[in-house]
């Protein structure tokens, strides 16, 4: 019967260590204390860290030189929008007040007709802007990498955009990857080397093109590692046209 004896003193000796944690956690040595006060400053300096960088502008990080070619981009829009807002002041003035309202409709008619005609492509167009020639001989270009490229152009200002010589880019365009794995817009395969002939502001759109994480940044990295010239010239003319086809289901009310 010795095992009731020993018993007892078994119980108080597994109950020291926990008595002896519960010690040490309200009394910390010198270095726990010291490894704790670090572990603290460290937390604090990683919050306030992604604080401040959640608070940062947008565009924080952005290189000077691609912080002044996006102000040009935006400036040379803000010009158009503004020019837009006059005409149609002017058209307005000329309806309401003008003396020949009659004369001062069919001119504004007309000139709708006009715009309405170049944004369908149903006409040729000319003016000034860029041409931009993409060499890629590893066939890595994508429509993706297309699209985004027209994408970048029209937020620029580009208002009629052809592509070799053969795609006139309209509202209802689209691209493709075509049966050999290249490149097609509106059913048409393109090959090395894309043209893009694009009319606007020749400054603004070419510097839409360059700037950074844009069509020359993507073409001549390693994605892509082709080349990009890019061309400002005075009188771009675009022949092709396109068809226009009846709608199936829209009616005019």
């Amino acid at each position: 019967m010795p095992e009731p004896a020993v018993e007892g003193p078994r119980r108080a000796a597994e109950a020291r260590p926990e008595r002896s944690i519960l010690r040490d956690f309200f009394r910390p040595s010198r270095g726990q204390f010291v490894v704790g006060i670090a572990l603290f400053l460290t937390a604090l300096i990683v919050v306030v860290t992604l604080r401040s960088q959640a608070t940062q502008p947008e565009f924080a990080n952005v290189r000077q030189q691609d912080l002044i070619q996006l102000l040009d981009n935006v400036t040379g829009e803000t010009r158009r929008l503004e020019d837009q807002v006059r005409e149609l002041e002017l058209a307005r003035t000329e309806l309401v007040s003008g003396a020949d309202r009659d004369e001062a409709a069919r001119e504004e008619a007309a000139r709708r007709l006009e715009q309405a005609q170049l944004i369908a492509g149903t006409v040729p167009a000319t003016g000034p802007g860029i041409r931009i020639q993409i060499q890629d001989p590893g066939n890595r270009v994508t429509a993706e990498l297309m699209l985004d490229a027209i994408e970048e152009l029209r937020d620029a200002g580009a208002e009629v955009i052809e592509l070799n010589d053969t795609v006139r880019l309209v509202m209802n365009s689209h691209f493709a990857t075509d049966d050999r794995g290249g490149v097609a817009a509106d059913g048409v395969s393109l090959g090395s080397p894309f043209v893009i002939e694009a009319i606007g502001d020749p400054a603004t759109l070419e510097a839409g093109a360059r700037f950074r994480g844009g069509l020359v940044s993507e073409v001549e990295g390693d994605r892509v590692k082709g080349t990009v010239t890019i061309e400002q010239l005075q009188s771009i003319e675009i022949a092709t046209v396109v068809e226009v086809r009846a709608p199936q289901f829209a009616r005019p009310r």
